[in-house]
């Protein structure tokens, strides 16, 4: 499974590929940064990430598209970037009929390092490790986007062998 990880941001959209399947060794593909300028017009940072994700999109050929789920925290102006750029990587894979998966940030670092209350440098370490390189990627938010990728690797079999059950003990017209 070849995956596209995206930690959205508005000044920096981590991006990672991540090749592989659960139980076997991982491939890093890319990672890097999509970055706009903290003064430019929203809708420019908007188009400049679209173009971005496009570029990594093209080049890599995901079959999935995963990005860090969107949560809650005290600086709203913050939060809305991270949604709008989330929102962007979502539409880009849509547009080409890409699954997206949605991950927590704390579902990703438990996956990687075994704790959901890992900080960013022991997720880095451990996508290091995991990832056979020979130095963190840097910034954090690169680190970050293959950690999201390495997550979905590991968990979508699981995943989608329970929803698999459900949906087969779940009577007909009835939705959990």
């Amino acid at each position: 499974m070849r995956v596209l990880g995206v930690d959205p941001g508005l000044t920096r959209c981590g991006v990672g590929v991540v090749e592989g399947a659960a139980g076997r060794p991982l491939t890093m593909l890319g990672v890097g940064v999509v970055r706009t300028p903290v003064d430019a017009e929203l809708g420019d940072r908007l188009v400049a990430v679209e173009q971005g994700i496009e570029q990594w999109l093209d080049e890599h050929r995901p079959e999935v598209v995963a990005v860090e789920r969107v949560f809650s925290q005290h600086n709203v102006r913050t939060v809305m970037g991270t949604a709008q750029a989330s929102a962007v990587a979502m539409l880009c894979a849509a547009r080409r009929g890409i699954p997206v998966a949605l991950h927590t940030p704390s579902e990703v670092k438990a996956a990687v390092t075994g704790s959901g209350r890992a900080d960013k440098a022991q997720v880095g370490a451990m996508v290091t490790r995991l990832l056979r390189l020979a130095a963190p990627p840097k910034p954090a938010d690169a680190a970050d986007a293959l950690a999201l990728a390495i997550c979905h690797i590991w968990r979508a079999p699981a995943k989608n062998r329970l929803q698999q059950a459900v949906a087969l003990h779940t009577p007909k017209g009835r939705t959990r």
